[in-house]
């Protein structure tokens, strides 16, 4: 019995697929980025607008999202995107919707979309946001 080249050649793409993927569980390599606190949100907030000032923050419960205040009255939205961060500071055109479990924020950027979070503070931000 005589094993076709192109059988081999794929038997040995895919052997060659799961050793990458092996090497990269073993480095732990890859995983999904997370806010896990409110340091992780600062530097965020930083990297998307340099010299933002974060004093309220609040994360969304898997740690995708969050919203963070300036003392200036400025709202950031954050969110993640692959793996890293992006965030949007809000303006008048702004819109956030409640519900039960939190809200929806839309920035009103169609490149941006709209970001779900889990807050346990939702009517207090969606207050805030609606006063912009």
């Amino acid at each position: 019995m005589e094993i076709q080249p192109l059988l081999l050649q794929f038997g040995g793409s895919l052997l060659a697929i799961f050793a990458l993927f092996a090497l990269a569980r073993a480095l732990r390599l890859g995983g999904e980025p997370g806010l896990a606190d409110e340091d992780a949100v600062r530097a965020a907030a930083n990297e998307v607008d340099d010299g933002f000032e974060a004093t309220r923050i609040s994360i969304s419960r898997d740690g995708s999202a969050a919203l963070a205040r300036s003392d200036d009255g400025r709202i950031m939205v954050i969110k993640r995107h692959g793996n890293r961060f992006v965030g949007r500071v809000l303006t008048s055109a702004a819109r956030v919707r409640e519900e039960v479990d939190g809200l929806v924020v839309d920035p009103f950027e169609p490149r941006f979309g709209r970001v779900r979070l889990r807050l346990v503070d939702a009517g207090t931000w969606a207050d805030a946001i609606n006063r912009l």
